[in-house]
């Protein structure tokens, strides 16, 4: 166990939005270090939103990260020889991220031909409230609601 947590980083914010959600997003879709073909991937793929919905794309990007951030989860928890699977309230980053993780997932396997594409398709599904992304949402929260019996063994 350590001794004492380590330092959270301070993100500086994304050239284009100036936002820090922006860079986290692009820092978790960013693969081999290749940072900035990941922010060219999401600028286009925010271009391709706004393309075909007509509408601004960071705010069609944050409403679907909305719609995919979880407030509820399982953890899995040993007691007495049995695993039972407690439901929780998600903290706040672990949420964002999660969401972020979710999104990037399951746009990587979608079936269109470029990945600013996939992660276009997955956005504005997933603002619509429907996708992979926002089913996975739903699966999570039917767990924790599914398994509320157990919530005393929470720690």
């Amino acid at each position: 166990m350590r001794k004492s947590r380590p330092k959270k980083r301070i993100l500086l914010p994304d050239p284009r939005y100036n936002d820090v959600l922006v860079t986290r997003f692009v820092n978790s879709l960013m693969e081999e270090g290749k940072k900035s073909t990941a922010t060219k991937l999401f600028y286009d793929a925010l271009d391709i939103v706004e393309e075909r919905s007509k509408e601004n794309g960071l705010e069609t990007w944050k409403k679907a990260l909305n719609n995919v951030m979880p407030s509820v989860e399982v953890k899995s928890r040993r007691v007495g020889g049995a695993t039972f699977q407690i439901p929780g309230e998600v903290r706040p980053g672990r949420k964002t991220a999660l969401g972020m993780k979710w999104l990037i997932n399951y746009s990587r396997a979608r079936n269109e031909k470029s990945m600013a594409e996939k992660l276009a398709g997955e956005i504005m599904s997933a603002a619509k409230g429907e996708g992979s992304a926002v089913k996975k949402k739903d699966d999570t929260h039917r767990m924790a609601e599914a398994n509320k019996a157990f919530s005393h063994f929470r720690a």
